[in-house]
């Protein structure tokens, strides 16, 4: 006899008040332990599928509100604010700034809440400090031209299929914003543009590169002497990530060259 086999099917068999075994009670007790066996990891999947929501609103759309992120995710009130104090604890997020809050109608501003340097470090930094050497090295042997040269071919890499715009047609501008952004987006920056006044803005929500571009800026210089030559217009870097800012903002009027 399989003695482990027995030992297996006495722990799940119980007895009735007379002392005999309960064949129903055993299948019960082995149905009830499978299911919790199963639950608990599906428990814990959704958990995290829901915190990586919650963090990519952060990343893109913040600074948001808990009563925003619960109504794009369907969540509750409750469930919204364990995930964001469960960030906040982490260092992934926190509260925004008096200055970064929107005001919407009267009354005190609700509290709005962004992702952190720490929370944009844990999506996808894993070649820094390999990044961070080999830059050292090239400035080493070719000086701040070569850091420069690799900068702007490395963004003409990016946006090198991006057909420049006419700078006296506001539409063409605004649909090559587009664009750039696009090409941005798929190699990983989370960019979008937004109407702002008479203008658009480019916003990258992440940036793969923030923690090289602190200590090489010329990577940011040369986005936006990229922008600049595509747009046809001049543009301006608002904000950074790589200066702790929320996203990498960049402003480009929507104003033909024979307006003023």
């Amino acid at each position: 006899m399989d003695l482990r086999g027995e030992f297996r099917h006495t722990c799940v068999v119980k007895r009735n008040a007379t002392g005999t075994r309960s064949k129903e009670d055993a299948g019960q007790n082995a149905a009830a332990s499978s299911q919790s066996a199963v639950a608990t990891p599906v428990t814990v999947s959704v958990e995290g599928q829901t915190r990586a929501a919650v963090v990519k609103l952060l990343l893109e759309e913040g600074p948001i509100t808990a009563s925003e992120i619960g109504t794009r995710l369907g969540l509750s009130a409750a469930g919204v604010r364990r995930h964001i104090d469960a960030l906040i604890e982490s260092g992934e997020a926190r509260a925004a700034s008096a200055s970064a809050l929107r005001q919407r109608g009267r009354g005190r501003p609700a509290k709005q809440f962004q992702i952190t340097a720490t929370g944009r470090g844990r999506l996808g930094h894993a070649y820094d400090d390999l990044a961070g050497a080999a830059m050292r090295q090239l400035r080493e042997i070719g000086g701040d031209a070569a850091i420069e040269e690799f900068a702007k071919r490395r963004v003409q890499a990016i946006v090198g299929d991006v057909e420049p715009a006419d700078p006296t047609d506001v539409a063409n501008v605004e649909a090559t914003a587009d664009a750039i952004a696009e090409a941005f987006n798929s190699v990983g920056f989370a960019a979008s543009t937004r109407p702002v006044g008479n203008g658009v803005q480019i916003c990258q929500h992440h940036c793969p590169v923030s923690h090289v571009a602190e200590e090489f800026p010329e990577l940011c210089d040369a986005e936006q002497e990229a922008f600049r030559q595509l747009l046809g217009t001049h543009v301006q870097r608002l904000a950074t990530i790589a200066n702790g800012d929320c996203a990498c903002t960049t402003h480009v009027p929507l104003v033909s060259n024979g307006s003023r």
